[in-house]
């Protein structure tokens, strides 16, 4: 069964919801400050932890002391979907467990 995109309204109500969340060049992203850079790492893995349950996975830029993801759901032409929200859905509530801000 393919993934349908959401519309632009339901886009903008659901970052109403994920504070610090953008739409940046059609994909959901978000960018992490962290203590340093073993904390960044461990956050990492948690994310990547996180995607890997869910099957569905974001680019990952790990920095010295930031994390940052970059989303789509490449099944639905590069959309923004509800698996994309799920999955910021899910980092947003790991990250204060990893001191990111």
């Amino acid at each position: 069964m393919p993934t349908e995109p959401l519309s632009q309204k339901e886009i903008e109500d659901r970052l109403r919801e994920l504070p610090g969340w953008s739409v940046t060049d059609g994909r959901l992203t978000r960018d992490y400050r962290l203590a340093d850079h073993f904390a960044a790492t461990a956050f990492v893995v948690h994310i990547a932890q996180i995607q890997q349950g869910l099957n569905h996975h974001s680019d990952l830029t790990l920095g010295y002391d930031t994390v940052e993801l970059s989303v789509h759901t490449h099944s639905a032409g590069g959309a923004l979907t509800e698996k994309d929200f799920a999955l910021a859905e899910r980092v947003q509530a790991a990250a204060p467990g990893h001191g990111a801000e």
